[in-house]
């Protein structure tokens, strides 16, 4: 595995483990994260679900590609999809995809289990 793989792994278990159940401020995201649309992203799922978990079970890298399969893990304290708060634990699967520039995450694209989310959240 080349040098700038393994790199761009351990920035990516980096930035989980610091964003992973905490309050993810800008300050936190500016440190990991240059694409404005996965801030954005962050920034509504930390409204609906504050302080939510991200456990991942695989992380593979390749080039400057980052692979992740993981598990989501918040309670509904916020609007999120126009819902408003039901104080319900949730857990949804997703699959991201991140591109690494700089050291930072310059785009993503995510999988995830939204019909699991909202069933759980309507339940």
């Amino acid at each position: 595995m080349s040098t700038l793989v393994t790199n761009n792994k351990q920035m990516i278990l980096d930035y989980l483990t610091a964003l992973s159940g905490q309050p993810k401020t800008e300050e936190l995201m500016d440190r990991y994260i240059s694409d404005p649309n996965l801030k954005e992203h962050i920034r509504q799922a930390e409204a609906g679900f504050p302080g939510y978990e991200m456990v991942a079970h695989q992380i593979i890298a390749e080039d400057d590609l980052v692979a992740v399969r993981a598990t989501v893990h918040g309670v509904h304290k916020g609007v999120f999809a126009g819902m408003a708060p039901t104080g319900k634990k949730v857990s949804a699967d997703l699959m991201l995809f991140y591109r690494i520039h700089n050291d930072r995450i310059a785009e993503f694209w995510m999988q995830l289990d939204m019909k699991g989310l909202i069933d759980q959240l309507t339940a």
